[in-house]
């Protein structure tokens, strides 16, 4: 029994995020640094879309604001037992397991961002929201004619997929999928993230982990790679990088956390969309997300009420 922690990927950001956390003095040494990377009105400038959901700003963001979030409730609340990452969000999650420094974690999250738009430069690319009854079938029988030109980029149940790849072959498809009576929505991301159209950025991002070399974690972390739960730094390092061009099954990645036979789950960072997912997938384990509290003595008081 324990506590689970799962940090957001990119979608998750918003001007309002975690007003509280600028209140917070353990949070200011990373939200400097996030100033400094991103300019000091970066929180006002989140209400232009373009420049919230571009790569260079979307991946170091929300891995510092999850970090920052983390430092100032570490000190009050039990040490995790296990911790994920969706997308971007691993970077958060294996610097707050010890599988990398923190101090490196924003570097990383600016490489990895600047990796990923090298791959498709000068190509159309981009991810869709696929949701209804037999949507991961569909899109699923799609993908086998049109690959590699258009891929499962993330599942998330039977009903609800993220399609990644050409911006023309998602467009297409996806009036073919309306007609089946699927909802079809383009997101905010201007690469198909977790396709093999990223296989260049997986290959670089893996030597530079290589060449950084993982520490072994303190907790366990289930890798979107391949679900699996591990503390072997190697491990760590080959999944962390190959997510770039793979398929997240985030259904088993929820999965694999439940498993752990936690007692409650907590996502770190903005947006509630994990929390979301995670109580139609467990809804016996309790789940909440930081940014719905008003500060973090109601987190701690949520958790704490939860695992007594």
């Amino acid at each position: 029994m324990g506590l689970a922690l799962l940090f957001p990927g990119q979608g998750a950001q918003h001007p309002g995020m975690l007003p509280w956390l600028w209140t917070q003095p353990e949070a200011a040494p990373l939200l400097d640094r996030l100033e400094a990377l991103l300019d000091a009105g970066w929180r006002e400038r989140l209400r232009d879309p373009a420049w919230a959901s571009a790569n260079a700003v979307a991946q170091p963001l929300l891995t510092g604001i999850g970090l920052a979030a983390w430092r100032v409730l570490a000190a009050r609340l039990p040490t995790p037992v296990v911790v994920a990452g969706y997308s971007v969000g691993e970077l958060a999650a294996f610097a707050v397991a010890g599988a990398i420094g923190e101090d490196l974690a924003l570097p990383l999250a600016v490489e990895r961002a600047a990796l990923m738009d090298q791959a498709v430069a000068g190509q159309d690319t981009g991810l869709m929201s696929v949701q209804g009854q037999g949507a991961l079938s569909l899109t699923s029988a799609a993908v086998v004619r049109a690959a590699p030109g258009l891929s499962i980029a993330i599942r998330i149940d039977e009903s609800r997929v993220i399609v990644g790849g050409h911006v023309a072959l998602l467009d297409a498809h996806a009036a073919r999928w309306r007609e089946e009576g699927l909802r079809c929505a383009r997101l905010p991301v201007a690469v198909a993230s977790h396709t093999p159209l990223m296989a260049s950025a997986a290959t670089g991002f893996a030597h530079r982990l290589a060449a950084l070399g993982l520490n072994a974690p303190r907790v366990s972390v289930v890798c979107d790679f391949n679900a699996a739960a591990t503390r072997n730094p190697g491990a760590l390092a080959a999944a962390l990088a190959g997510q770039i061009a793979s398929t997240i099954r985030w259904d088993e990645v929820m999965d694999s956390v439940a498993e752990r036979g936690v007692s409650c789950v907590l996502e770190v960072g903005p947006g509630a969309a994990l929390a979301g997912m995670w109580r139609e997938r467990h809804p016996r384990i309790p789940v909440r997300s930081i940014d719905e509290f008003q500060g973090p003595e109601g987190v701690s008081a949520w958790v704490r009420g939860q695992m007594a």
